[in-house]
């Protein structure tokens, strides 16, 4: 445990604190280097009773701690995490079955504190038991990614981005929100073929179940223009849109795939095309108005399935691996 940034004394300073100290008052000592008389005195007296060991710094830990969980307890969370390879969350059941009622996020401190807290630190060697399998869409339409991206509405006139956070049009936008209780919101619903890696957007007033149903019909629509006339599988998060009973009836035989909780690589192809969408498209430019940004944005999707190059795709726009073309676009775009 080393000295702060602000600390007044250094291990040297305190060392030459007590070499004063030894010949002069205390007090004096201390005015004259800016410290109270009452610190002076405690590296003193340590000095006094320890030597030079008692001028290094002492943890902050407390020499009692009643609450602290039994030594045995911790041997047995050590024992189920090596033996069992279970989790904090099991490792907690577990002990609450014989009476010791710890919380996961205790169990979850000493798994840290004993280097356990990673399955590859279990192993000897190193290794994990857990292969990481890609996931990868066979076909067009085998597997279609959904999900939606909460951005800032854009005041007409432009944001803070535009006048700057402590200017008059960002001060007035700021009461505006605080007066009408609407924090203003756009929320962009993206569809992306895991495939072709075709992606539709639409920004939305909402992230409710019925402005997802009608999303997707129309992302349905869209796909099927491009010839992906059949989506077998959808996969999202556990948004509360998508738990919804009319979001699973709304799905056309197609079957449902939610990920793992608290897994957003599992919907990571449209995960990776938000962050697309956020570099060269949100914050690329600073816009006046939500309205001139979601006109730009049909463009720009336009843009990114014909022309922008895909890394995945050999260096080809995701259109270029369609079996035909699409020619209801701009004419720019043909």
């Amino acid at each position: 445990m080393g000295t702060h940034a602000n600390a007044p004394l250094s291990i040297e300073g305190r060392r030459r604190l007590v070499e004063r100290c030894m010949s002069r008052p205390i007090a004096h000592v201390a005015a004259e280097m800016g410290i109270s008389r009452a610190c002076a005195s405690k590296w003193v007296n340590r000095y006094r009773r320890h030597g030079e060991l008692g001028l290094h710094d002492r943890s902050s830990t407390p020499h009692r701690q009643p609450t602290a969980t039994p030594g045995e307890v911790v041997e047995r969370i050590e024992q189920m995490r090596r033996n069992h390879k279970w989790s904090a969350g099991r490792i907690a059941f577990e002990l609450s079955q014989t009476g010791h009622a710890v919380s996961r996020r205790t169990v979850t401190r000493h798994l840290s504190h004993l280097g356990l807290s990673r399955r590859r630190f279990i192993d000897p060697d190193g290794h994990t038991t857990r292969k990481p399998r890609t996931i990868t869409a066979r076909r067009p339409g085998h597997m279609v990614h959904i999900d939606v991206k909460k951005v800032g509405r854009i005041p007409d006139g432009g944001g803070w981005r535009a006048h700057g956070r402590d200017s008059d049009h960002s001060r007035a936008v700021s009461r505006n929100k605080k007066k009408t209780g609407r924090g203003g919101y756009v929320y962009l619903h993206s569809a992306t073929d895991g495939h072709t890696r075709l992606a539709y957007t639409e920004p939305l007033p909402d992230e409710k179940a019925s402005t997802a149903i009608a999303f997707l019909h129309r992302a349905r629509a869209w796909f099927a223009v491009h010839g992906i006339t059949r989506i077998e599988r959808l996969v999202t998060d556990n948004g509360a849109c998508y738990r919804a009973d009319a979001f699973t009836r709304a799905l056309l035989g197609s079957r449902h795939q939610r990920i793992r909780p608290y897994t957003p690589r599992h919907n990571g192809k449209v995960e990776r095309y938000n962050r697309i969408l956020a570099e060269e498209f949100l914050y690329a430019r600073t816009w006046t108005s939500e309205t001139q940004r979601a006109q730009a944005l049909a463009v720009w999707n336009i843009h990114y399935n014909y022309h922008r190059p895909h890394t995945a795709l050999g260096g080809q726009p995701p259109a270029a691996t369609l079996g035909q073309t699409v020619t209801n676009v701009l004419a720019s775009y043909t």
